[in-house]
């Protein structure tokens, strides 16, 4: 398997590459990717990264894990390609933008507009076995994408970071918040929308406005 950061992260990554856990990690991922189906593609593993490069980062999204039905997960949180049904939580996210901002419900649930857009589009893990959610979790991916998380709030200014649920409400104890804007939600899961907890957050909204305030391009949802 051939994988590739693009290079604006290899600086500020290559501690994480040389480390023990890491090796052990790709070293699981091969493995699975050679004896089981897993998604995304090889070749978008690490797409989060590829398609919003370090300089360009300045607002992060955090999801869990990738999709694991067949041919929906591209390698950005809450995406799927371009033709494929868009699942529950990302009905509710693009309601809520629509709520908001007044943005028409998109046909396609592909976000690579908006990591063009510099929305790093996070899973904690990166890769997961078909059909089984939550399989390539506590193998190290966690780890890696925890010490991206730091690395961006340690090197970076004024990057919003949207944490929904209470998994990536934990990931707050990696940010410093008193240099970057933290807005939390429950999660557009149906579970929680259903239970008041997604819509009218106006994260999206807010994410806008603090950029602006930071002089900074606001993101076309």
């Amino acid at each position: 398997m051939n994988f590739h950061i693009h290079e604006s992260w290899q600086t500020y990554l290559k501690n994480e590459f040389s480390q023990p856990y890491f090796s052990e990690l790709m070293d699981f991922v091969v493995a699975e990717y050679n004896t089981k189906t897993c998604f995304p593609p090889e070749n978008e593993i690490f797409n989060a990264f590829n398609t919003c490069h370090f300089d360009d980062v300045k607002v992060v999204i955090i999801g869990q894990d990738p999709y694991h039905g067949d041919g929906q997960a591209n390698g950005l949180c809450f995406s799927v390609k371009d033709g494929v049904a868009h699942p529950p939580s990302l009905i509710n996210i693009f309601k809520e933008i629509e709520s908001e901002l007044g943005v028409p419900y998109p046909k396609s649930g592909n976000l690579m507009r908006w990591a063009n857009q510099g929305v790093l589009l996070l899973n904690a893990t990166l890769t997961v076995r078909a059909n089984v959610a939550g399989s390539h979790q506590k193998k190290g991916w966690e780890k890696f994408t925890d010490a991206t998380i730091k690395l961006i709030s340690d090197d970076k200014d004024h990057v919003v970071f949207l944490l929904w649920g209470g998994f990536a409400k934990k990931k707050e104890k990696f940010i410093d918040t008193g240099k970057h804007k933290v807005l939390t939600s429950g999660h557009p899961s149906p579970l929680s929308a259903n239970r008041g907890y997604w819509f009218d957050n106006n994260n999206f909204k807010e994410t806008n406005k603090y950029l602006l305030n930071a002089g900074k391009r606001p993101i076309y949802w």
